[in-house]
């Protein structure tokens, strides 16, 4: 049993959803194997026209839900992707404004001196992480100066303690990031760290996904992970 569901009262559901295609990921997805320094910062980068649409779909599915299974309070990430990407949503949704956290530790893995590079940029100016990056395993490796998948993990438990005191029995949909998901699959479903390596088998979390678990008692149960069927035309 995770740590926050140790018989105590837990959120209800928690509705969790990556940000719409960012500037960034497009950048990088245009670059493919050629080298990028991408020079904006990671908590400025905003929406692509495509990355707002998806935020739409995301509010039309929120407005689509039953008054029983729509969220009650938001907890988003401060960087500028996932704000927009409820703000755009809760927009077409057309809801009256939710009460809104934004917490830093829902903020997306930070990688240190690689902030600014695509993969193969980094590789050509740090050439042995590599092989660091090999021997510890992705969840354990942490770029110079920056965040391990482990790190996200242990912010995440620290958030999810204050939403089980902050948010007790209510609905709450968390806007973040793909690293953020990740680790939110972990420590819901009570793994120890031992595991963790495993998360990354459901890995990419695709933008403007839906992850949704629901409480039935004690433990909480994965509806669906990494849903991306209300972005279809």
């Amino acid at each position: 049993m995770a740590p926050w569901q140790d018989g105590g009262v837990s959120p209800s559901v928690v509705i969790a959803v990556r940000h719409g295609e960012s500037e960034a990921n497009l950048a990088y997805r245009l670059a493919g194997d050629t080298p990028l320094v991408y020079e904006r910062g990671d908590d400025e980068v905003t929406l692509t026209e495509q990355g707002r649409a998806q935020a739409a779909a995301l509010g039309r599915l929120l407005a689509a839900l039953p008054g029983g299974e729509a969220p009650e309070l938001v907890w988003c990430s401060p960087y500028l992707r996932a704000l927009d990407t409820w703000r755009i949503a809760q927009d077409v949704w057309g809801v009256r404004p939710l009460p809104v956290t934004v917490d830093e530790r829902l903020r997306d893995q930070e990688m240190g001196e690689f902030a600014r590079y695509n993969p193969v940029a980094a590789e050509e100016r740090f050439p042995g992480e590599r092989a660091r990056r090999e021997a510890e395993g992705a969840w354990a490796y942490r770029p110079p100066g920056g965040e391990s998948l482990a790190d996200v993990v242990g912010r995440l438990r620290d958030l999810l303690a204050d939403l089980r005191r902050r948010a007790a029995g209510r609905r709450v949909l968390i806007v973040a990031h793909d690293s953020v998901v990740l680790g939110l699959r972990h420590v819901i479903a009570g793994d120890p760290d031992a595991r963790l390596a495993a998360v990354l088998e459901f890995a990419p979390v695709l933008n403007a996904s839906v992850s949704v678990w629901r409480t039935g008692g004690e433990r909480f149960e994965l509806v669906r992970f990494n849903d991306v069927a209300h972005l279809t035309p």
